[in-house]
């Protein structure tokens, strides 16, 4: 064993030793919440803890059904050194005047939620009295996608992202971070200006790459896409270069300061986020916005089925012992979760929930290897739209309704952000193998809409109860 994996496992077990310590008197549950750009991870958090603070009815969340939740509740922050993920501004943006979606995620942010509940088991009620702390870590999908550079080296990651850029849809994108390659060779004296421009070039191919149009997903290094506070820091003023095989990289050449820089980007920035923070979740949800995927392509089809079995392999999963309470903790359930289930009539709800079981089907197999506990469904965490039939040339055509965002456009008709409309997505295959050729490009019509008005105090969603009792459910007993 190398002397930076003993450090790696030192570095575990302290943590470890440490959640374990708080956990005994208040116990707390990590929840992480990731996802890749526009799957919704915001809307999703806001969403979860409105419902839970306000006690709505979520049918299949069992302690609640049976009463036995007392009363929940948000507290201050566990951990000083993280940002509070912003609820409150969030449930201004979709509850406001000029209700509206909130700002993506684009950095790690946490927020705790402590639920008082009647305890079914003796132990609890004899040492917690049924409070549970739920620590919910929300962070960018495009991070997560970073942790198999650890494993890395500057060569085989420059290999195997320039080798992609030549293949299609990629190479449709690539060509002026092309030309910045083939303008120098990796052996030029290094220079700042020349990082900087090589640098600037391979992230707009990255932001290329995920348009709508192409919507590839497995796009790291993560903080090109999402810095966060890195933006213009040296950590990431680096490029793939074209290498040759077995290249010998002089020092003080531009390919030894890219390889420096991506070495220090897995050790600043990788590695940091690794052991702080998600080494130490305990459940994790996944969301995935399959609809835009299926609406791309077979390729974006093919690149995201990728991106969400190397997330997969990232987690440390497998059943929690009080060993690896002591010395690391694992993730022993995990929820892959199909958003955007509003912009589909209810008959192809179970459809998107089998696509999503298929493209996770290869990961997932592991995770039965090794004992985790895994789920797969389609929701909408805030349900925008409703359903309706219209009848076209005789047929009945089912229907949903919401309120376009201003500026979308449906049949050449533009919308004010006020008027109702009424609009045909399409249909799922019943076969899930189907959706995963790429049949489905550009068969589905998404229109963006805008939030529901809301009655009461908490949204209308589908399917939310499923995720809540299958990610914390056994946490009541």
């Amino acid at each position: 064993m190398k002397l930076t994996d003993i450090l790696d496992e030192a570095r575990l077990a302290a943590s470890g030793l440490v959640d374990f310590a708080s956990g005994i008197a208040k116990p707390n549950v990590r929840l992480g919440i990731t996802g890749l750009s526009r799957a919704g991870k915001t809307v999703f958090i806001t969403a979860l803890v409105n419902n839970i603070l306000n006690n709505a009815s979520l049918a299949l969340f069992e302690a609640q059904a049976r009463g036995r939740i007392k009363r929940a509740y948000l507290e201050p922050q566990p951990d000083d050194h993280l940002p509070r993920f912003s609820y409150e501004q969030h449930l201004a943006s979709l509850t406001g005047t000029k209700r509206s979606w909130p700002e993506s995620t684009r950095r790690i942010s946490q927020l705790r939620l402590t639920i008082e509940y009647e305890p079914v088991g003796l132990i609890a009620r004899n040492t917690h009295g049924g409070r549970l702390h739920i620590d919910i870590v929300d962070y960018p999908g495009e991070w997560l996608l970073d942790l198999p550079l650890m494993g890395m080296t500057y060569q085989q990651w420059s290999d195997a992202t320039v080798g992609s850029s030549h293949l299609e849809p990629r190479k449709s994108v690539a060509s002026e971070w092309h030309a910045e390659l083939k303008s120098l060779s990796h052996q030029d004296t290094a220079s700042e200006a020349e990082a900087t421009r090589l640098a600037a070039a391979f992230t707009e191919y990255l932001s290329k790459c995920r348009s709508d149009n192409l919507y590839m997903s497995a796009l790291p290094p993560g903080r090109f896409l999402m810095p966060g506070d890195l933006e213009g820091s040296p950590l990431l003023t680096f490029s793939p270069l074209e290498l040759p095989a077995h290249c010998e990289l002089v020092p003080g050449s531009i390919g030894a300061m890219m390889a420096r820089r991506f070495d220090a980007y897995v050790s600043k920035v990788v590695k940091p986020f690794f052991f702080s923070h998600f080494a130490r979740i305990d459940r994790q949800v996944v969301l995935v916005d399959v609809l835009s995927a299926l609406n791309a392509g077979a390729s974006s089809v093919i690149d995201l089925k990728s991106a969400l079995t190397d997330i997969l392999s990232c987690f440390r999963q497998g059943p929690n012992t009080i060993f690896s309470e002591l010395f690391g903790r694992k993730i022993d359930k995990l929820v892959f979760v199909a958003t955007k289930a509003d912009l589909l009539h209810h008959s192809s709800h179970n459809r998107l929930d089998a696509i999503l079981t298929a493209l996770v089907a290869e990961a997932e197999e592991r995770a039965n290897a090794i004992g985790a506990h895994h789920h797969s469904v389609a929701i909408a965490a805030i349900r925008a739209t409703r359903e309706a039939t219209v009848r076209v040339d005789g047929e009945d055509l089912p229907v949903i309704v919401g309120i376009p965002n201003s500026g979308e456009t449906i049949n050449g008709k533009s919308f004010d952000g006020e008027v109702e409309a009424a609009v045909y997505p399409g249909e799922l295959p019943e076969d899930a193998t189907q959706a995963l050729t790429g049949e489905l490009a550009g068969k589905l019509k998404f229109v963006k809409f805008r939030p529901p008005t809301v009655e009461g105090h908490t949204f209308p969603n589908i399917r939310l109860d499923r995720v809540v009792e299958f990610i914390l459910g056994d946490k009541f007993e």
